[in-house]
C-alpha cells in the first residue's frame, strides 16, 4: 500500500456537507459524481494531498443507506492507495483477510476498487484503490 488515498464520510444531505466542507477546509470540491452500481452520489474535497469523500445514498438498498440506518453520518471508511489492485488482493487473502463480494470493479474518481471486510480490520471497512489508466 503506497499511501492512504481518502477517507469516506457518510452523509444524508450531500449538498448541505459540501457546504460545511467546503466552509471546513476553504475550498469546493474538486469531483462530484454518481457512481449508480453503488447507489451513492460523491464529492470529493482536497487540501494539499489529502482527500476526503463524502456519500450520499440513492437507493434505501445501498450499503450508504444502511449504514446511515445502523450508525448515522460519520465515517465510513479509509482507502489506502496500491500499484496493483489484483495483486494485493491476492497478497492479502493470503494473510486471511476478506475480500467482500463483487469486488473488484470501477468505483467513484477513476479509481478501481475492493474492499476488506472489516471483521477482519478491527470494525474498519477498508478500500483499495488503483488508478484506472
Amino acid at each position: 500500500m503506497n499511501k492512504i488515498e481518502h477517507l469516506g464520510i457518510a452523509v444524508k444531505d450531500l449538498n448541505a456537507s459540501n457546504q460545511l466542507f467546503e466552509k471546513l477546509m476553504g475550498v469546493p470540491p474538486y469531483k462530484m459524481e454518481e457512481v449508480e452500481s453503488e447507489g451513492v452520489k460523491t464529492s470529493f474535497f482536497k487540501s494539499g494531498p489529502n482527500k476526503i469523500e463524502l456519500l450520499e445514498a440513492t437507493k434505501p438498498e445501498s450499503a450508504i443507506a444502511k449504514y446511515l440506518e445502523k450508525k448515522g453520518e460519520g465515517i465510513h471508511h479509509i482507502a489506502f492507495a496500491v500499484d496493483d489492485l489484483e495483486a494485493e488482493i491476492k497478497r492479502l487473502e493470503s494473510e486471511e483477510f476478506v475480500v467482500l463480494p463483487g469486488f473488484p470493479k470501477n468505483g467513484a474518481d477513476n479509481k478501481r476498487v475492493a474492499f476488506l471486510h472489516p471483521k477482519g480490520t478491527n470494525g474498519v471497512l477498508v478500500e483499495l484503490c488503483q488508478d484506472i489508466e
